[in-house]
């Protein structure tokens, strides 16, 4: 089970031994427990600074998406692991798939924002619910709006039942170092624009810690 474990998930034997014995032989929960040791993991590094990585391109359906992407890490060794390489690969494709607007939803404009509280408040009340019913409507309806515009708040294209946040928290969690996406640039043949998206907030937190 261990073993078996491990393949699923990639973490090292004496996690997954841990895992195990926590969910009480059940493969699935054990999986569960590793996710959230990840996340715990990639919480308590988030304030470092990730100054080291690489920058990739995915080319994708016969060459008529194209997209560049960075993502950080804490160390050059990191950076040339397999499991770093794959991380960025992967999100590299899902970008190209799902094509998201923003990489994080502190990045969303507030243009935006303002756009999408006011129409959704708008269907609320034409509706003719109560003011408070229609406040809590459309802070669903945002956090709806989020996951299809903000890639860390995606579900993985791949696995849908973990977010992008959640995959690079798993990958944190095995390498021991803070990861964050950087920003990204996606162009799609016959369309006169691409998106191109940096994670503003994050690079403002890392001037500031300079």
């Amino acid at each position: 089970m261990v073993k078996e474990l491990r393949e699923k998930s990639g973490a090292p034997m004496m996690d997954c031994k841990k895992a195990l014995t926590e969910a009480n032989g059940d493969l699935e929960q054990a999986i569960v427990v590793l996710r959230k040791r990840g996340m715990a993991t990639a919480a308590k590094k988030a304030t470092r600074t990730t100054s080291e990585g690489v920058v990739t391109s995915y080319i994708h359906a016969g060459g008529k998406i194209g997209v560049l992407l960075e993502v950080n890490c804490e160390s050059d060794f990191v950076a040339r692991t397999t499991e770093f390489q794959g991380l960025v690969h992967d999100i590299a494709m899902h970008i190209a798939a799902v094509d998201p607007r923003y990489v994080r939803k502190e990045d969303v404009t507030a243009a935006d924002m303002e756009r999408e509280k006011d129409i959704y408040l708008a269907q609320a009340m034409a509706s003719g619910k109560p003011a408070n019913i229609a406040e809590k409507m459309v802070s669903g309806k945002m956090a709806k709006f989020y996951e299809e515009v903000c890639l860390l708040e995606q579900p993985f294209i791949k696995e849908q039942s973990i977010t992008i946040t959640q995959l690079i928290a798993t990958v944190i969690g095995k390498l021991g170092e803070n990861i964050s996406v950087r920003r990204f640039a996606r162009f799609k043949v016959g369309e006169s624009t691409e998106t191109v998206a940096v994670a503003k907030t994050l690079a403002v937190a890392e001037e500031k810690s300079e």
